[in-house]
């Protein structure tokens, strides 16, 4: 009976250490940094993937209803093929600097919650937290920027749209439908000898019910959706790693054994 009764005390305390160490374990988790990858992934895969694809609906709407002289439009194609390699680029770059931001969460996270005695902060390690947070700093401003530059072609096809729906609204009462037009030049997108440059009327509302149209608009849409995501991930990011850098500071003044 002695023995049993031993027996189920060691059961016990060993499943409560188990228990113990998953709480411990768990609490070494940036839940902050896990989330903000999670919406970075997210944010920057919709942003490159849909604005990959809308630019190339949107070479093929110039092509085919406002600049039919392929010398006209050179430019603007070459800068869309730069674009679409630059959202190459930043895919690759935002998905190792993800990992890398996530990492350096679990450093500082177990770091800061002294999960382990043996794991201390270093000089070096509080100058990498630093230099995350200044580079994140820097990485949001410029997400910003480009949250904004997204916002810029779904402001020109909602005009379009919107000018074909007024058109076609029984509210109108237009007489004259080729009256209304819808000049891409005036944007600066092509330039001003470019021919045809503009769609009225009937010709305007084909353009509209174009599969290029359609899906070139909500291609945008969900691309400017993906950039402000990414903004807020990154805003997560900043304020995970500047307390953490801060807390980490701090401890660093009361541990006067802290060596490289």
């Amino acid at each position: 009976m002695e023995t049993t009764s031993e027996e189920n005390q060691e059961q016990s305390q060993d499943k409560r250490g188990c228990f113990e160490c998953c709480i411990k374990c768990l609490g070494g988790v940036p839940y902050a940094s896990l989330v903000a990858t999670i919406l970075c992934f997210s944010g920057v895969a919709l942003f490159c993937g849909c604005g990959h694809v809308a630019l190339t609906g949107t070479v093929t709407i110039l092509e085919t209803h406002f600049s039919r002289v392929t010398s006209d439009h050179a430019m603007l194609t070459d800068v869309i093929q730069l674009m679409q390699y630059v959202i190459y680029g930043i895919a690759s770059f935002f998905f190792l600097y993800g990992i890398i931001l996530l990492a350096e969460g679990f450093y500082t996270t177990s770091a800061v919650k002294e999960l382990h005695s043996e794991f201390k902060t270093t000089i070096c390690g509080r100058c990498i937290s630093g230099m995350f947070v200044f580079l994140t700093y820097i990485l949001g401003v410029a997400w910003l920027g480009v949250f904004g530059f997204s916002a810029v072609p779904v402001f020109l096809f909602y005009n379009m749209w919107s000018t074909c729906a007024a058109m076609r609204s029984p509210m109108a009462n237009l007489t004259n439908i080729d009256s209304i037009c819808v000049d891409v030049r005036q944007y600066g997108i092509i330039p001003w000898n470019a021919t045809p440059g503009r769609a009225c009327g009937s010709t305007l509302g084909d353009i509209c019910d174009t599969n290029e149209f359609y899906l070139s608009y909500h291609l945008y849409i969900v691309a400017c959706a993906g950039a402000g995501a990414t903004v807020i991930a990154l805003l997560i990011y900043m304020m995970a790693t500047t307390y953490n850098f801060a807390v980490l500071k701090f401890k660093s003044r009361e541990d006067c054994c802290t060596k490289f």
